[in-house]
């Protein structure tokens, strides 16, 4: 094949549809009548110096438990006043900076049973985590979490559970770690209509990314230099398949858009499929190539969510192209403000720590008040998918010979889809010769069709990669 190049066209910008926000700033509720409650006998005072501090029992000690505990124990304020440890192995936990007045239960319901006001779940997964969540709440404690999974998939119940019995629970670090994204939705974009989230929501799959691109590492080589790092966990297929961040962007959807959505609606792509390659393609493109987490709020004809998680090259001139190794970034887009921007450490013992205790302290500063009423229940989709309409990358690995570009096109044709430019390099052998196309906008569900024909011709090495082209 000769090389070739069409000119790109220009693309329209879609016109996207605002939509009600469901889960802005909380209403104030009224406390639920029970001793110990903020304004009931018993209640705690204030949160200022020299108020009664909150006693807090944290449940598991591992990275981000003991990071936790590390701020905690060198608290000085007298606000907060950690108690309780309840852990797998407490002999190995018990070091020099932990003070000998600490309290190691050896069972949950010893920490049910305690003199506390609130219990840090650092647990994770979703069982016993999620039974001990509401436990927890259930005999009067207020719980603050990291758990993204649990949140996920419960976090709306956990949260009427709190406002019942005039607890609270707090999860501003299950997502993006340190970054105080979720406080920044539920309150300081409170008064915008907010319609579409996108971000760099895992730092592990950044990282194997970005090492990609600025070494020519393979996927794999990339992933172990992550692991070596500690960046990555020695089974990183939650992060590398997407669950991770589907997670925490089926949280973002609750918090921000107000939708219900669940985890299992929302589909995910894994990063493996990316080669060194495609990052030469993507800069010819002017792009890079990142997992992007994606989820727009369409309410032309009733409440449509449409999201995904999967790698996608972004243009050079995004904010999301220059996050590198393990960072995140989170971009929200409402009517009235356009985007606003939250970035930083996502990931890691330290940035979590300070998202926990922060929930910790404003959990303090409300005096033990209980969960507010939301302003507005999530509301229920009418359709969940990830089919969007933007134009698409397309990376082929063929055996060279006449006419695969007419076949190619031919089959595309048919199905309406345009093509935008043709990229191939010389220097590669021709039993495996990898060639790229781009297109214009269509949807995924027409493309995934034409693929299906494409994908039967008989001159593949391998399958095609089709990647999202994302203007974020």
């Amino acid at each position: 094949m000769a090389k070739r190049k069409a000119s790109k066209k220009a693309q329209k910008p879609q016109k996207r549809a605002a939509g009600k926000l469901g889960a802005g700033k909380p209403a104030a509720a009224k406390p639920t009548a029970r001793k110990g409650s903020a304004g009931e006998p018993g209640a705690k005072k204030g949160a200022g110096r020299g108020a009664e501090a909150l006693k807090i029992a944290l449940v598991g000690m591992g990275t981000v438990g003991t990071s936790v505990a590390k701020l905690l124990c060198q608290n000085t304020d007298g606000r907060l006043k950690l108690t309780h440890i309840l852990d797998r192995d407490p002999a190995k936990r018990k070091t020099r900076w932990i003070p000998k007045t600490m309290r190691w239960p050896g069972s949950f319901e010893e920490v049910l049973a305690a003199d506390v006001d609130v219990v840090v779940e650092l647990i994770g997964g979703i069982e016993p985590a999620s039974d001990w969540i509401r436990r927890a709440l259930r005999a009067g404690k207020s719980v603050v979490t990291a758990n993204k999974v649990a949140i996920a998939k419960s976090g709306a119940e956990f949260q009427e559970l709190a406002r019942q019995v005039g607890r609270r629970i707090e999860f501003g670090a299950a997502v993006a770690g340190g970054i105080p994204v979720i406080l920044g939705i539920q309150e300081g974009l409170a008064g915008d209509r907010l319609y579409e989230i996108a971000g760099i929501l895992n730092g592990t799959c950044n990282y194997v990314l970005t090492q990609m691109e600025a070494s020519g590492a393979s996927f794999h080589d990339a992933l172990k230099e992550a692991q070596t790092l500690g960046f990555a966990e020695a089974d990183p297929s939650a992060d590398v398949e997407g669950f991770d961040a589907r997670a925490k962007l089926v949280i973002l959807t609750q918090a921000g858009l107000g939708a219900a959505v669940h985890t299992e609606q929302i589909s995910c792509r894994p990063i493996s499929l990316i080669e060194a390659v495609d990052f030469h393609y993507a800069h010819e493109l002017d792009c890079t190539i990142r997992q992007i987490s994606l989820v727009k709020k369409d309410t032309s004809k009733g409440l449509h969510i449409y999201a995904a998680v999967q790698p996608a090259l972004v243009r050079r001139s995004s904010l999301l192209a220059h996050v590198a190794r393990n960072k995140n970034m989170v971009v929200v887009t409402g009517e009235f403000t356009e985007q606003t921007v939250f970035s930083g450490y996502g990931a890691g013992g330290d940035p979590t720590a300070v998202a926990i205790v922060s929930d910790l302290y404003e959990i303090a500063r409300g005096g033990g008040a209980p969960q507010a009423e939301q302003s507005a229940a999530l509301e229920i989709p009418k359709a969940v998918s990830g089919e969007f309409t933007m134009p698409h990358y397309l990376r082929f690995v063929v055996r060279d010979r006449p006419g695969i570009i007419a076949a190619v096109g031919a089959v595309l044709a048919r199905f309406a889809i345009s093509i935008d430019a043709v990229l191939q390099e010389p220097g590669y052998p021709h039993t495996a010769l990898p060639f790229v196309m781009t297109l214009e906008a269509c949807s995924a569900a027409t493309l995934n069709q034409a693929l299906e024909e494409i994908g039967a011709l008989d001159f593949h090495v391998e399958p095609p990669l089709c990647l999202p082209i994302i203007n974020v």
